[in-house]
């Protein structure tokens, strides 16, 4: 598997990080749109798959089917230009947990 890095989000978010040096993105505009497209990244072979929390709460059964089956690619929730949002779990915390075996305490 390549060593690359993906983003699929909102057009805005997309184009912070092709400014920040992120050469694959992918903009949506919709939730149907936002579907189609992680179902190509997790078949391409991308290490990092980098999205919006929105999106991650969407697709969050794929998501976590695709993480606990496989290490990579890992995906990673990012808030958008909205701001953070509310969660009883962070899957960030959940994906270091899974993979070092140790709970990141705050």
């Amino acid at each position: 598997m390549k060593s690359n890095v993906a983003v699929m989000a909102d057009e805005d978010t997309v184009i912070g990080f092709r400014l920040g040096g992120i050469k694959e993105g992918y903009p949506v505009k919709n939730m149907e749109e936002a579907g189609k497209v992680l179902e190509d990244l997790i078949n391409k072979d991308f290490s990092v798959i980098i999205t919006t929390e929105k999106i991650g709460i969407e697709f969050r059964d794929t998501i976590n089917k695709l993480t606990n089956e496989r290490a990579l690619p890992m995906v990673i929730e990012i808030p958008d230009k909205s701001g953070s949002i509310k969660r009883e779990s962070d899957p960030m915390s959940e994906l270091i947990k899974r993979v070092i075996g140790v709970e990141m305490v705050k």
